[in-house]
């Protein structure tokens, strides 16, 4: 298993933080009936128990906007994926159908309004994260979104350099159709360890229904 730091600059902006991290071998598909299934008999559940309004009072929402204005980034421009899903959903648009692994990820990001990062596990460098606060002209290419400024942003770092921010993921860790195994980190800002927990074991029955896995491996760092 990887072993993921939680760096001084993080624990003292925010001291509550809890992480849970989850490694599994998958099997993974283009698409998944049974998976989209389950996201639209979801969407309609939460279009009925939530509002554009509503939702801003999620506390993982919450904790992890007030975390970006600690750092000195506004979180309405650079917004945190959890929320921009959740946003997205009660807009009344469908989520983003990348493939399996991915899209069972941002439903799961959908339900417990976390930002959640999925990488290839075999495209980390190294066996240990250092979550911290990105620096001016840090290189980053977020997935789809070419150079993102990091500046002030949480951010994951193996040994060659960040790979996960609340916001975007990296280009060179994102997890493709020919990923087999997993690392799929939860961020909890909210310092809510038994709501962090419930969304891994939600993650790892997620993986087990629809990417042919046993689960992995779960833990949670602080």
């Amino acid at each position: 298993m990887i072993h993921i730091t939680v760096s001084p600059d993080i624990k003292s902006i925010c001291p509550d933080f809890v992480g849970a991290a989850i490694e599994a071998n998958i099997l993974n598909s283009p698409y998944s009936s049974t998976l989209w299934n389950e996201i639209m008999a979801f969407k309609e559940k939460y279009r009925e128990t939530y509002t554009l309004e509503s939702v801003k009072l999620m506390p993982p929402i919450q904790a992890t906007r007030l975390v970006y204005k600690r750092c000195g980034k506004d979180p309405s421009r650079y917004r945190p994926s959890g929320e921009a899903l959740v946003r997205r959903m009660l807009n009344g648009h469908e989520l983003y159908q990348i493939n399996t692994a991915v899209d069972l990820i941002n439903l799961a990001s959908v339900a417990y309004g976390y930002s959640i990062g999925g990488f290839d596990r075999n495209k980390i460098h190294g066996d240990e994260l250092t979550l911290g606060i990105g620096k001016a002209g840090e290189p980053y290419e977020g997935i789809g979104r070419g150079l993102l400024n990091i500046e002030g942003l949480p951010v994951y770092r193996d040994k060659t350099g960040g790979i996960g921010t609340p916001t975007s993921d990296h280009e060179r860790t994102k997890i493709s159709i020919e990923t087999n195994c997993v690392l799929i980190i939860i961020n909890g800002y909210d310092g809510n360890s038994d709501s962090v927990e419930a969304c891994a074991t939600f993650i790892r029955q997620l993986l087990k229904k629809h990417a042919d896995s046993d689960g992995g491996e779960m833990f949670l760092f602080k």
